[in-house]
């Protein structure tokens, strides 16, 4: 009997489990979840309504948010209704409270509201059609922002957009509400027009922003340039004060090179003061030969001049040359007195050398005191040139001065000499006429001829005056005059008695022959 039932035991076992099955995946199929960002409306049939409670409209819906929920299978259907936010351009082109059309153009933001309330009326509205919630809420934008934008002037809402979408917000809210929408925000993103008033009004403006930022950008650029100034002028500082450091570092340096190499430029020192002595003599010869060669000259001259001179000038001359000579031994003798002097100085400075030499002084006070004695020696050896030098010069000056003295004595006698052969001269002309006839209405023809002859004189004297100083006429009357004193002279000696006369003459100094 046993195994007659377990068919009919395995059955219902297998009917069971499908059965459980069944309800299982009904079960599991009834339980829906709601997503974060949408909401799950259950319907189903609306309850029985006890005794005073009011009729509503939404009474067998039941909204549920970001949660699970089971759905009963066959009594109750559920729909989804996303909450996302959906982003709008919304454009409208509207006039202003001045008359000027503009074109706005934002961007809004709106999503369903999170409210069951405003899922509900949203559910109403646009839950076959959830795409349409953009279209609708773009034209109830549009619409509030031209009323808006009319209630405005230009400025007002460029100045304070803000006022603009706040104005916006809340003429759509109640709007949305009813429609189960809400606005997250609303930016004004552009406010342009066709005729260019908005560009015309800023400017005024922008060009003043423009000056303030040239005014600001020249403030900048001159005080980047005082700054660059004012860090040259550090920078020249630094190199300055740098340049004077080395300065002084070269002038410590140099001043220790030319202490190190004292001795040569000491050395050259007493080189130079030799060559500069060895100038000195040299020039002091120099002068002593050029002195003698004027003397030579000027003592040729005077005597191709003296042989022409007579014997009385060349007696003065002899005698003024004795005295010039006689002051040329006394100034010879001084220069050898002082030649003698300088000598002894300098065997005396030569002396001090050589003492200090012994003492063993350094090599440069030696040359030192050396130069000093050769210098003392140079300078008395040109004191004694110089001093024979002027002697000689001075007795030849004399000389020439005697010799000058002289030869116009000469001269004078040479142009009384001449004085017949001048008249003849100056006569000739008339002597060499054959015939003369003289014409006269006074009658003193030939007395003119001769005062003619005498004026040529006057002319010849007056010529002679002009030329080398010397006046016949007067040489002539101080010739007479002396004669006719000497012949005075001489009778009075011849008449008066002689005297006795002296044991022996005076004796006559021949001049000395140069």
């Amino acid at each position: 009997m046993f195994p007659t039932d377990l068919p009919s035991t395995v059955i219902i076992v297998g009917a069971v489990v499908v059965l459980a099955l069944i309800v299982i995946i009904v079960l599991l199929r009834g339980i829906k979840v709601a997503k974060p960002d949408e909401a799950i409306i259950v319907t189903s049939r609306q309850k029985a309504l006890r005794l005073g409670e009011a009729e509503t409209e939404n009474a067998g819906q039941k909204v549920v948010f970001g949660s699970r929920v089971f759905v009963k299978p066959i009594i109750e259907a559920h729909f989804k209704l996303s909450l996302r936010s959906r982003q709008l351009n919304v454009q409208a082109t509207a006039q202003t409270r001045d008359a000027i059309t503009i074109r706005v153009n934002a961007v809004a933001v709106v999503k369903v509201g999170g409210s069951e309330s405003m899922v509900r009326a949203a559910a109403q509205r646009f839950l076959n059609q959830q795409d349409q919630i953009e279209t609708s809420t773009e034209e109830v934008l549009s619409g509030s922002v031209r009323s808006i934008v009319g209630q405005l002037t230009v400025t007002e809402i460029i100045t304070n957009r803000s006022a603009l979408q706040g104005q916006v917000l809340e003429a759509v809210r109640e709007s949305l509400d009813v429609q189960g929408l809400t606005i997250d925000t609303l930016q004004i993103k552009e406010i342009d027009d066709d005729n260019g008033y908005i560009r015309d009004l800023g400017r005024g403006e922008a060009a003043r922003v423009k000056q303030v930022a040239e005014i600001a950008e020249s403030v900048s650029r001159q005080a980047s340039e005082e700054a660059r100034i004012s860090a040259d002028q550090a920078v020249a500082e630094s190199q300055r004060k740098l340049d004077l450091r080395n300065a002084e570092i070269q002038k410590e340096t140099d001043k220790a090179r030319a202490e190190a190499a004292a001795a040569a430029p000491l050395a050259e020192a007493i080189a130079q003061q030799e060559v500069v002595a060895q100038q000195e003599v040299t020039a002091g010869k120099r002068v002593g030969l050029r002195k003698q060669e004027l003397d030579a000259e000027i003592r040729a001259v005077a005597d191709a001049e003296a042989y022409a001179i007579s014997k009385k000038a060349e007696a003065d001359a002899t005698a003024a040359v004795a005295a010039a000579n006689a002051d040329r031994d006394s100034r010879r003798s001084s220069a050898e007195a002082i030649e003698a002097e300088g000598v002894a100085e300098r065997n005396r400075r030569r002396s001090a050398a050589e003492a200090v030499e012994a003492e063993g002084l350094s090599e440069r006070s030696r040359r030192i005191a050396a130069a000093e004695a050769l210098q003392a020696e140079g300078e008395a050896e040109a004191a004694s040139i110089r001093a024979r030098g002027n002697a000689e010069a001075d007795a030849t000056k004399a000389r020439a001065e005697a010799l000058e003295q002289g030869a116009g004595d000469l001269l004078r006698q040479q142009i009384i000499a001449q004085l017949p052969e001048i008249v003849r001269a100056a006569s000739e002309p008339l002597s060499s006429i054959s015939n003369m006839t003289v014409i006269s209405s006074d009658g003193k023809g030939s007395e003119q001829v001769g005062q003619n002859v005498a004026t040529q004189l006057t002319t010849v004297n007056q010529i002679l005056k002009d030329l080398v100083g010397i006046d016949i006429s007067d040489i002539i009357t101080g010739r007479m005059t002396g004669e006719a004193i000497g012949r005075g002279v001489a009778g009075s000696q011849q008449a008066a008695p002689k005297a006795a006369a002296p044991k022996s003459a005076p004796p006559r100094f021949a001049p000395p022959k140069s």
